[in-house]
């Protein structure tokens, strides 16, 4: 590890403590932290401290069943106004956010802001992707728990496409 790298390290660590995030470090220069959400119970974001520059990812929601089309098209919608970061896919359809950093601009107001924004737009966007790419599956999920009076409660933030009434 150089000196860049190092300073970056130290930098992340001292970061996601004064934050409170659990984390953990299962390789020089590599980070993974959980972080905590509302609409997804948490999500799990790796930093990578390279040569030149620290790489960002987090896993957002698996390859939806169906809109495809109508789920990049938000996607890449929403690539526009994000900070420091971008939606992309991997091979499997699976959707992820990504970023690069150059490690001269690693301070914890940079890692904050892009923690941030993997939060804001994995957990806040998380029931929306669901509605666009699971709609069926859903639908499917309500009927069934319905039909051997199981509790919806963690669906009622789909009532729109059940039918539930939200009062």
């Amino acid at each position: 590890m150089g000196e860049a790298d190092a300073d970056a390290g130290t930098v992340i660590e001292r970061t996601l403590r004064d934050a409170g995030l659990e984390w953990e470090s299962p390789a020089d220069g590599t980070y993974v932290v959980k972080l905590p959400g509302t609409r997804k119970l948490s999500t799990t974001c790796s930093l990578r401290v390279g040569r030149h520059s620290l790489s960002i990812n987090a896993f957002v929601i698996r390859r939806p069943d169906e809109n495809h089309e109508t789920v990049h098209r938000w996607l890449l919608e929403r690539n526009t106004r994000l900070y420091g970061m971008g939606y992309a896919i991997d091979q499997l359809g699976d959707i992820y956010l990504v970023g690069r950093l150059p490690l001269a601009a690693v301070t914890p107001e940079e890692v904050d802001r892009l923690l941030g924004t993997v939060l804001e737009n994995a957990d806040g966007s998380f029931n929306t992707l669901l509605e666009m790419g699971f709609a069926s599956a859903i639908r499917k999920e309500y009927a069934w728990r319905t039909s051997r009076g199981e509790s919806t409660r963690n669906l009622a933030a789909f009532a729109r496409l059940t039918g539930e009434s939200t009062d």
